[in-house]
């Protein structure tokens, strides 16, 4: 990075395009065989606000899934993830307010007699139905919102739009807006022609993030006839590259939880890792978590900032990603950009303290496009016009250590006062 241009950082994100993929309207339910529906079925106090969502394709279909890590996890994670290894399902019920975590075997009961009332409703087989659950952790979650909610939430079921945003604004926590994509785009058929495909989905998150994936619940809709091992695949690529690149504040959820239907809707040959169709499926599936990614990390509690940290020249990705979550889950860093200053002294401070191998004579450093470090020394800058860059809602840090050829992206959020706030509260 000697000689820096902005556009020499890899442009990881745009791989969907150059498929032929682009944005279009729907949500989760975008994809055709998808409907959603968001009530509010008193898991939470204050009855304005929505608090069960339930996805389900219009029968039984291919599905993927990828569970938080942590060992603490959550009653509704178990399930799932029992459930999720059969590779088909056709519906997943969401609540928010109460994760379900920390509650036995109580908790265990409570997740699959949901699980069972919504298979009824529907009329599938109860091992068909996933479940997650957001909210507080080690506070029994009550069934009795289930017996109402579901006959209700199953009977508001619908394919629009509209309906989609009802699902993702119901898994709200701290997230101060619900998190939604969609794109539509071509997929090739071994004989030359093309069927058009759709990927939609929501995510909550904005705060216990970090990885692997995030304090996030997410569904993610394809009418692509995805295979079940080209779904969990693809899935898992996405992720690895989005869901798990992401840190508001280096803190690892009981309830992490990420869906992937493929209804197979859309038509055409049946697709599998080998298929002509993959590449471009795969490349949505993970502009789409990429997208959603971003959104989280803009939305950090309290956050006024996007901050994407690009981490080049390491000499291998796992150095690459510890300087880069180093420098994304600083303090300092954060604290810092909040305060609109390039103080590149604390980002290389969080990149030495890492126990990553680099020669500080080879680092630079620039933000926003604007060298302030080449080889290991500073170069001189414009205050004022770093204050002024600094209002941008987006900041971009780039260090390169001049090591190797492995690169890193990760999105975080700088840290505020309401951050504080926002935590020191939330259980009261």
């Amino acid at each position: 990075m000697t000689s820096y241009d902005p556009l020499a950082i890899p442009q990881m994100d745009d791989a969907a395009s150059s498929f032929g993929f682009s944005p279009c309207e729907g949500g989760v339910c975008a994809a055709a065989g998808m409907k959603a529906a968001g009530i509010s079925a008193g898991f939470r106090k204050n009855p304005e606000r929505l608090d069960m969502a339930l996805v389900a394709a219009d029968k039984p279909c291919t599905v993927a899934a990828t569970f938080t890590q942590n060992r603490f996890c959550a009653a509704p994670v178990q399930v799932s993830r029992k459930r999720a290894a059969s590779g088909h399902a056709r519906a997943v019920v969401l609540n928010s307010g109460n994760a379900n975590a920390a509650t036995g075997e109580p908790g265990i009961k409570c997740a699959l007699d949901a699980t069972s009332l919504v298979a009824q409703t529907l009329g599938c087989s109860a091992d068909d139905v996933l479940v997650a659950s957001t909210g507080v952790i080690g506070v029994q979650l009550p069934f009795e919102p289930y017996v109402g909610g579901v006959p209700a939430i199953v009977a508001a079921l619908d394919h629009s739009a509209a309906a989609a945003h009802d699902a993702a604004c119901a898994v709200m926590t701290t997230d101060t807006h619900p998190k939604e994509v969609s794109l539509e785009g071509p997929a090739p058929q071994s004989d030359g022609t093309s069927v058009t495909v759709h990927v939609g989905g929501f995510v909550k998150g904005s705060g216990m993030i970090q990885p692997n994936m995030a304090t996030m619940l997410c569904v993610l809709s394809t009418d692509a006839p995805l295979t079940a091992k080209a779904a969990h695949s693809a899935l898992l690529a996405a992720v690895k590259q989005s869901f798990n690149k992401v840190t508001v504040d280096s803190d690892t959820s009981t309830n992490d939880s990420c869906f992937l239907f493929a209804t197979g809707e859309a038509g055409g040959e049946k697709i599998d890792e080998a298929s002509p169709a993959y590449p471009a499926i795969a490349a949505a599936i993970k502009a789409a978590t990429t997208n959603l990614a971003r959104q989280i990390a803009a939305d950090g509690e309290g956050s006024t900032k996007l901050v994407t940290v690009d981490v080049l020249g390491a000499a291998s990705q796992d150095d690459a990603d510890t300087v880069a979550f180093a420098i994304a889950n600083s303090p300092l860093v954060k604290t810092a950009i909040y305060g609109h200053d390039a103080n590149w002294g604390r980002v290389a401070a969080a990149a030495g303290k890492c126990g990553v191998e680099f020669d500080q004579s080879c680092v630079d450093i620039d933000f926003m496009g604007v060298p302030v470090l080449r080889g290991g020394l500073p170069v001189g800058m414009d205050e004022d016009d770093m204050l002024r860059r600094f209002e941008a809602p987006e900041i971009n840090v780039a260090i390169s250590l001049g090591q190797g050829d492995a690169h890193s992206r990760v999105w975080t959020c700088d840290l505020t006062h309401d951050y504080v706030k926002i935590n020191g509260e939330y259980r009261t």
